[in-house]
């Protein structure tokens, strides 16, 4: 096996390159590949390798790139994602790429979905509706029809004909990818110290620019080291972090966190790479209706799905108490209306469970951390200092 520090450094290498070199690459290798960019939050990325294509997650610039073009197509009070999108188009970052796709996560993508048509980049540009009826006979039949679509657009390009051992196939090495992913959470649900939450958030991210192959391997090797008694626990707090399901936060932000005196246990970035709980079923007669009913029976809750009938609220508890979290910070992105709009609610149901949380708003190109960390800090220290609530008797704390 690879030391893991190697491990780790390929990934923060492969996580942050935004010309998205080792996907070109592997296009390269072989005729009839094709490449397909993604935005947050969630497709089926099984369909794009069962018909000879990669999916490529665009997560934005970041803090890496200076963003000026960007700023001319959108208006001040739009979160800070789509402005990095548009500077990486402009600048060329994007070529070799054949379509594109944009889950509905808000009107920001939509519009996104749109300018993409403008500027004829790729020979696809597809928006990506997902189901807000939870019903198989009728939101079921809409989101396979969607995957349809995609389908024969890359056929348009390859002309590779999907067949239900393909993409059973794919289905198989993405249940596995997933599973993978979940061990490493349910490690550090335990362990949190023998791998901080930076390492794990590189090592997911990666997977979304190389073959799943490639990133299943990876993460086999991540599993063993894990099982090892490595690092020492410190007095640290364990929390959830909810609310940045699409734009993605600044490293230094995370590191803010995890030195501010938590271990993340578990969070909703990059929620892509987990969006379906549990397996999709495997050797299906119909891989696609079985990709379709994993979406509608096992997607976990989010700010970017409507799902009246089960309470987001109350998952997001569940999600807390079954990681033994201490309380939840929401961190959300500027102007992201989907997480912004939510947030009371998850707030009022985390405050009617006596679950301590704390929020605050940031973009992917933010520097300063301080009053973060701060606030981080002070929640930590709170939390640590009285970790039961006082008892009140006849108005004095007993």
């Amino acid at each position: 096996m690879k030391p893991l520090s190697s491990i780790i450094n390929e990934c923060k290498e492969l996580a942050f390159d935004l010309n998205f070199s080792r996907a070109k690459e592997w296009k390269a290798e072989s005729p009839g590949r094709v490449l397909v960019g993604y935005l947050p939050i969630f497709i089926p990325r099984e369909i794009i390798h069962a018909a000879g294509g990669l999916a490529v997650g665009i997560m934005g610039a970041g803090d890496r790139k200076r963003i000026v073009k960007g700023d001319a197509y959108y208006q001040s009070y739009i979160c800070h994602l789509p402005r990095g999108i548009i500077e990486l188009v402009s600048d060329g970052h994007f070529e070799h790429f054949d379509g594109f796709i944009f889950p509905s996560i808000c009107d920001v993508i939509r519009n996104l979905s749109g300018m993409f048509q403008v500027m004829r980049k790729g020979t696809f540009v597809k928006y990506l509706d997902f189901p807000q009826n939870f019903q198989s006979q009728i939101g079921g039949v809409f989101y396979k029809r969607e995957l349809e679509h995609i389908l024969e657009d890359i056929y348009k390009i390859n002309h590779v004909k999907v067949t239900p051992e393909n993409l059973n196939h794919a289905i198989s090495l993405y249940n596995k990818n997933r599973r993978l992913i979940e061990t490493i959470y349910d490690i550090r649900q335990e362990y949190p110290w023998r791998l901080n939450f930076e390492d794990v958030y590189h090592i997911v991210r990666a997977g979304m620019v190389i073959t799943v192959e490639e990133h299943n391997e990876m993460l086999e090797q991540v599993c063993s080291y894990l099982q090892q008694d490595l690092g020492h626990p410190m007095d640290k707090i364990r929390v959830v972090v909810s609310g940045a399901f699409c734009e993605q936060p600044p490293i230094g932000m995370i590191k803010s966190i995890e030195v501010a005196g938590c271990y993340i246990v578990d969070d909703d970035l990059l929620l892509g790479s987990r969006w379906i709980q549990g397996d999709v079923e495997e050797n299906s007669a119909d891989p696609l209706l079985a990709l379709t009913e994993a979406y509608i029976r096992q997607s976990p809750f989010s700010s970017s799905v409507y799902d009246a009938k089960n309470p987001k609220e109350k998952r997001l508890i569940g999600l807390v108490k079954g990681r033994k979290a201490d309380g939840v910070i929401f961190a959300s992105p500027s102007f992201c209306d989907p997480a912004l709009l939510d947030r009371p609610m998850y707030q009022k149901g985390c405050d009617d469970n006596h679950i301590r949380n704390i929020s605050f708003q940031f973009h992917e190109n933010v520097g300063q951390f301080k009053v973060i960390k701060e606030q981080v800090g002070a929640f930590s220290d709170s939390i640590k200092l009285w970790e039961e609530e006082p008892e009140m008797v006849d108005g004095l704390i007993s």
